[in-house]
């Protein structure tokens, strides 16, 4: 069965937020000194239930029975080609690595990048996004007590636990931490099986 990915930011966050379908997840972890990442890949599907050519809404059921209704944007190409039946299938990928940057005086900052692309005409709606979050944030407080690190962002402070203490050791009031955050989102639509 042929499978395409697709970049449909309603239905992503529709079928994330809402109980659309069973969702199967791995969360990996990595730490080094100075460094700390984790990773999650989180699997959700759903099948159309129905279709509204004129106003776009697609009606969705996950495994478990729970429905949806979600409105899929002018970005969706090939609306035409959606069925009844078709198994829509989104995969999700988070990662967050931080690491601590010792002595550094980088500018407090925040840079974004996003890129994807969609099927192409004639093709079933389908797409990746993918967005990438680069942080570089000052340690302006260390609690030993509640072993915490306040860091100050660009645009906002946060008290983050470091629950090794190896880790917690390293890290001083002053110090730079970079954060990366990434997460990419691709949906599939999977044609419903004519029967003979």
């Amino acid at each position: 069965m042929r499978r395409h990915k697709i970049a449909m930011g309603v239905l992503v966050a529709a079928m994330l937020a809402g109980p659309v379908a069973a969702q199967t997840g791995m969360v990996a972890v990595g730490s080094a000194p100075g460094k700390a990442s984790m990773a999650e890949t989180v699997d959700v599907k759903g099948t159309i239930t129905a279709i509204d050519a004129e106003t776009r809404a697609v009606g969705l059921m996950g495994e478990g029975g729970n429905e949806v209704s979600i409105t899929a944007g002018p970005e969706v190409r090939n609306f035409d080609q959606l069925k009844v039946g078709d198994t829509v299938a989104l995969e999700m990928t988070q990662a967050l690595t931080l690491e601590l940057k010792k002595g550094s005086t980088a500018v407090i900052s925040r840079t974004d990048d996003v890129a994807g692309a969609r099927a192409e005409p004639g093709e079933q709606p389908a797409g990746v996004i993918g967005r990438k979050v680069t942080v570089m944030a000052e340690v302006t407080a260390k609690d030993a007590e509640a072993r915490t690190v306040t860091l100050r962002g660009p645009e906002r402070s946060i008290e983050l636990p470091v629950q090794d203490p190896a880790q917690f050791a390293l890290i001083s009031v002053g110090d730079r931490v970079e954060a990366t955050y990434v997460e990419a989102v691709a949906v599939s639509v999977e044609p419903v099986t004519q029967q003979d």
